[in-house]
């Protein structure tokens, strides 16, 4: 089992910065590496970014590239994501999650955060 604890959401306004954090615990060395996820109001959960553990394979879903910045440190299982010049569309609920495959599918990845709460403010 992999346990998942998102941190660092919060409000903030159009064009500002945020960082969350993604800490695992337990067998992440059964896991490839954690992918983050958001679901806004009444939307689908969406893919964001993904990084390997050992942070040589990232991806990054089209509307955040440039923007958001995803990086691994293994030593401390966390995953970050760095959100920069935020937009509204941006707001929602973000998950991280972890699995053995790094792809922006939500069923290539098993383990589960319970999410944190991303607002935009216009």
């Amino acid at each position: 089992q992999v346990q998942l604890v998102e941190s660092g959401g919060g409000l903030v306004q159009a064009g500002g910065s945020l960082r969350l954090s993604c800490a695992a615990s337990g067998r992440t060395y059964n896991t490839r590496g954690v992918g983050w996820f958001r679901q806004g109001p009444g939307m689908e959960r969406e893919f964001v970014a993904a990084i390997s553990w050992s942070g040589d394979s990232t991806r990054y879903a089209d509307s955040v590239k440039g923007r958001f910045t995803i990086s691994s440190v293994y030593v401390k299982n966390t995953v970050y994501l760095q959100m920069n010049s935020l937009k509204p569309e941006d707001k929602g609920i973000y998950y991280c999650a972890a699995g053995v495959q790094i792809m922006d599918s939500a069923g290539a990845y098993r383990y589960w955060g319970q999410g944190t709460q991303v607002t935009v403010s216009s």
